[in-house]
């Protein structure tokens, strides 16, 4: 049985003098191609968004339904990703919790609180200060949340469809980079594209049997990432 989000954290949070309280979360840490993309959103209190839920429960239609909803209604939304460079770099957990603080860190107005999808609080300076709560399975309790996991959810599937026209046979469009059949066998057939992480183990595993250099074949080094 799964809970209806609800306005309960919110509300507390309201309730103790905080009046711009933004959901945070962000969609991408399980694919093994791609961004990690996080999102994050100050809705005005209790406003209507009917059928709201985390992303992942939703149906593709009902999400960018949703997403149409959320940008109008918002009084401050800001979406942020990292590539699958940096994520390779500093790791799928750092390359997120970064993006949440570049999400964070482009809203207007400025949040004097945060729900956090997870058990971290966001990387953010120590001035100004900004209350911060991690909730455990938030994007199915808090609206806040839920509405940041749409936009964050959203916002990625529309990259990887864009990638599916740049680096074409993968099936990104379908999978949006998740490590399904179908992938790995594109990924044993082609070799892995620009946007795939190195450091997750299909893909590493591949470049280990074929060398660092292994690009699909007939290819070249592909068109560049885009930002």
């Amino acid at each position: 049985m799964t809970v209806a989000v609800h306005w309960g954290w919110e509300r507390r949070s309201w309730d103790a003098g905080r009046s711009r309280v933004a959901g945070v979360d962000e969609a991408g840490r399980g694919p093994i191609a791609g961004p990690v993309v996080a999102a994050a959103v100050i809705l005005p209190p209790d406003c209507p968004l009917p059928g709201l839920d985390d992303s992942k429960r939703l149906k593709p239609g009902k999400r960018e339904a949703l997403y149409s909803e959320i940008v109008q209604t918002a009084l401050g939304w800001a979406v942020a990703s990292e590539t699958p460079a940096v994520i390779d770099q500093i790791n799928i957990l750092q390359a997120a919790l970064r993006a949440m603080a570049a999400a964070v860190g482009r809203l207007t107005p400025e949040p004097d609180c945060l729900l956090v999808d997870g058990i971290q609080a966001v990387p953010l300076p120590a001035r100004p200060p900004v209350d911060q709560f991690p909730l455990v399975r938030g994007d199915g309790e808090s609206v806040s949340i839920a509405a940041a996991s749409v936009l964050a959810k959203v916002y990625r599937d529309r990259k990887m469809a864009e990638y599916d026209r740049l680096y074409p046979g993968y099936g990104f469009a379908r999978h949006k980079g998740y490590g399904t059949r179908a992938h790995l066998e594109a990924l044993q057939r082609l070799g892995p594209s620009p946007i795939h992480r190195k450091t997750f183990r299909p893909v590493r595993e591949i470049l280990g049997a074929s060398g660092p250099a292994c690009r699909r074949p007939g290819s070249g080094p592909g068109p560049p990432i885009p930002g």
